[in-house]
């Protein structure tokens, strides 16, 4: 049987990708290679009785024209918003809470300084203006480049949005894209609480310091989500990230697509410089009229396609495409919630972002920390503890926790495997959290630790990249991931990207799956351009 199109990978961008081709009347196969579908947005039991968010473990990005379209709610799908956003507790036995509002937030932050509290709206209006641009920019299709009079007219259109913006927000985005975070924070606000509770969103994924340049840009990447039409808002979906891609498969099928799990892809197969099918590593053998992947670049193209197949030029960028976000995730199954030094007692700080970086400095020493020892001694943590605001992951009275840990570097230097230091830096997190909540380690009653060498093994995030690939200027929009080939078009005929590693990039958006499915509708019909 030969299929319309078959979808390598059924994370949440190949699952939606399949649910608009196969809306749009195409014969659908979506392979994929573990045994349950999701990719890294799944829910699992990671200790007898305590299920979590194994890998993506919080909602924001995952687009509302996505979720509407694909009728996730109706298949189950409800998102609940986080009582207050961020809860900072700092080395001094005090705290910062941010949310849930612009008021309760100043007030917060007048207690650290006046002026920033000041600021306050000013910067969140600022903000709130560049990620309108960039939600617009990111449902559209990037330009290639000398690809005739379409993607001319395509890369004329986008140019003018761009200018029809207001200067000042021209201004603020070219900065958001080339500075670092901490020189963007500090026009802002002046006290390092305040400039971390911002940062933090900047080194989320991202292996570098708040003081590198482009850094400002993953600030704002993080913020241009809503969740229930609030936008810059983050919440949970109850039970766990896997709803979410359960209900994108349920649509799938409903709407005529097949799934088949534990179906490892081998290659693609190429015939007169079209990608024509793939073999799986059983050795079966399936025709397609085009192929589109989900998979990280680097796989697909490394892995999955023949050398000579692709040009010197391109098959050299992709050597060189940029890979390692430095993340370690964890799950811990809590006996009781933590109980922080800094705040007594169980209160809406639980069911906050928790963050253990009180400084961009912290930040930084993080960082230039990784880079000598492979793993921050002292790391940025932030943990969510999701069974405040979801009964269903947890045993009565108990508890589970997402711990999101940067520096943990991609390779460890001296020739260390993680396989042997996973252990050791699991401890270093616990201890991180212990500092600030004293019960914390006694609570711990099981956990799962996954390096970036887990990730990638697991999930197929190449060197741990949770995003796909870094989200740096020259890997972002029609240069993610090869400049020419950010339109979801592969350097083959018949190819297509639908992953992360297209635009715009990483995160549970749905966008690259949503665009990708769009061009290649056009592709199959011209006529109804």
């Amino acid at each position: 049987m030969t299929y319309d199109a078959i979808i390598i990978g059924g994370g949440h961008n190949g699952l939606t990708c399949a649910c608009y081709l196969a809306r749009g009347g195409m014969k659908v196969l979506v392979l994929e290679r573990r045994s349950v579908v999701g990719g890294a947005a799944v829910t699992e039991e990671f200790h007898p009785g305590f299920r979590n968010s194994t890998a993506s473990y919080t909602v924001s990005l995952l687009n509302p024209k996505v979720i509407g379209e694909l009728n996730l709610e109706h298949h189950g799908l409800r998102i609940v918003e986080r009582p207050v956003s961020n809860f900072l507790p700092l080395p001094d036995g005090d705290y910062l809470q941010v949310g849930p509002d612009t008021a309760t937030t100043q007030e917060a932050f007048a207690r650290f300084s006046r002026r920033d509290a000041e600021r306050l709206p000013d910067y969140e209006a600022m903000l709130e203006r560049s990620a309108a641009a960039l939600r617009e920019l990111a449902l559209m299709t990037p330009p290639a480049t000398a690809s005739g009079l379409p993607e001319l007219f395509r890369a004329a259109r986008e140019g003018r949005r761009l200018w029809k913006l207001p200067l000042s927000v021209q201004r603020d985005l070219l900065a958001l894209f080339t500075r670092s975070a901490a020189e963007f924070l500090d026009a802002w606000f002046e006290s390092d609480p305040v400039r971390a509770v911002f940062g933090f969103d900047a080194v989320v994924g991202n292996y570098a310091s708040p003081y590198t340049p482009g850094s400002a840009y993953v600030l704002l990447h993080h913020v241009f989500g809503e969740v229930n039409g609030q936008r810059g808002a983050w919440g949970h979906a109850i039970g766990g990230m896997g709803a979410i891609t359960q209900a994108m498969a349920r649509e799938a099928e409903r709407l005529g697509a097949e799934i088949r799990c534990d179906t490892p892809v081998a290659q693609v197969e190429v015939q007169d410089g079209r990608a024509c099918g793939v073999a799986l590593e059983s050795g079966e053998r399936i025709g397609a009229k085009r192929i589109v992947s989900g998979v990280h670049p680097k796989l697909l193209f490394g892995r999955m396609i023949d050398d000579d197949a692709l040009d010197d030029d391109f098959r050299g960028r992709i050597e060189r495409y940029k890979s390692g976000s430095g993340t370690l995730r964890m799950n811990v199954a809590l006996s009781e919630l933590p109980d922080f030094t800094a705040k007594p007692g169980r209160g809406p700080h639980h069911g906050a972002g928790i963050v253990m970086a009180p400084s961009l400095d912290y930040m930084d020493r993080a960082y230039e920390d990784a880079r000598q020892h492979g793993f921050a001694r002292e790391p940025i943590v932030e943990m969510l503890i999701p069974s405040t605001l979801d009964d269903t992951l947890a045993p009565d009275g108990q508890h589970v926790a997402s711990l999101f840990c940067q520096h943990f570097a991609p390779h460890l230097p001296d020739g260390r495997s993680w396989d042997d230091e996973r252990e050791a830096a699991a401890d270093t997190v616990i201890e991180t959290v212990n500092r600030h909540a004293p019960n914390f380690k006694a609570s711990v009653l099981g956990r799962l630790v996954l390096t970036p060498a887990d990730l990638e093994e697991r999930f197929g995030l190449v060197d741990g990249d949770i995003f796909h690939g870094a989200l740096s200027l020259d890997q972002l929009g029609p240069a993610r991931p090869v400049l020419g080939h950010g339109n979801y078009r592969g350097p083959l005929k018949g190819l297509y990207l639908c992953g992360s590693g297209s635009h715009p990039g990483g995160g549970v958006t749905g966008l690259p799956g949503h665009n990708a499915a769009r061009e290649i509708l056009r592709d199959a019909r011209p006529w109804r351009l």
